[in-house]
């Protein structure tokens, strides 16, 4: 379960670095939904090495999620747009965590106390490692954080919905949840009059954010039916971290003194998880 939720988290921050790197040529709607198109594919060739089976209740649980899916990433791409990354990200990554954390608790959900503080110091980790040296400035006032909380409530609520279904249920709940977010981001796109055709040399970049994205949906719903909620999408919120690290080895980047110890958090609260 913990190394299924940390691929999760390193998959997710990936093919969100490789989206925005996209999304740097294309329109950010049409990265979205081409990017859906070929997650598409790694669903497809992954279906016959996990063991799935569909159940009348779970594939609405899934279109919900897919839905939640569709919206989590609208608002997010909105909130870029109009606020700083360095106070948007944390803020959807924050609130993304506690909807489930609240959730498993509520629903009966007790970790150890050592892994309680685990949460406690990941929490802290996707914070710090998101924040940038301009963005210690914060007020709830500021452009895209309305946004921001809209898109960790909904994305939240799609690792609720995923996580609240069949443990034998497999990859059966993506299909349903691909089924109903691909076709409200196509609405969007065409609401928002956003051209699909990709720029010059990004199609490729598109297609690995794609794939990315969908390996971590693999990865979660797996770490979601074999551990506690309240653990699983703590650890998956981590995923700032490892767009982060991919900056810095990548685009050579530079990590602050705030940033790496949020890395320091996240390493220590995965250890307390762990234990």
């Amino acid at each position: 379960m913990l190394v299924l939720a940390l691929l999760a988290a390193l998959t997710y921050g990936a093919a969100d670095f490789f989206g925005g790197m996209a999304s740097r040529k294309t329109p950010a709607a049409a990265v979205v939904v081409l990017s859906q198109i070929a997650g598409v594919g790694l669903l497809l060739a992954a279906w016959p090495l996990v063991p799935s089976r569909f159940y009348a209740g779970d594939v609405g649980w899934g279109l919900l999620a897919g839905l939640c899916g569709a919206a989590g990433i609208g608002l997010l791409y909105a909130a870029l747009a109009t606020g700083r990354m360095g106070v948007v990200s944390p803020v959807t990554a924050v609130v993304a965590a506690s909807v489930p954390v609240f959730w498993g608790l509520a629903s009966g959900e007790r970790p150890a106390p050592l892994a309680l503080a685990g949460v406690a110091l990941a929490f802290l980790a996707v914070g710090l490692v998101s924040t940038s040296g301009e963005s210690l400035r914060f007020s709830p006032r500021e452009p895209g954080v309305g946004l921001a909380l809209g898109s960790g409530i909904a994305i939240g609520f799609l690792y609720v919905l995923l996580a609240h279904t069949h443990r034998d249920a497999g990859l059966s709940v993506l299909v349903a949840s691909r089924a109903a977010s691909l076709p409200a981001l196509l609405l969007f796109a065409l609401v928002r009059r956003t051209p699909l055709r990709p720029a010059a040399g990004a199609l490729g970049v598109i297609a690995v954010a794609g794939l990315l994205d969908m390996a971590a949906n693999i990865f979660y719903v797996l770490a979601a039916h074999g551990g506690l909620l309240t653990i699983v999408a703590v650890l998956t919120s981590l995923y700032p971290a490892s767009t982060v690290l991919l900056a810095l080895v990548i685009l050579r980047e530079r990590l602050g003194p705030v940033q790496w110890a949020g890395v320091a958090c996240a390493i220590c609260g995965v250890i307390f998880i762990a234990l």
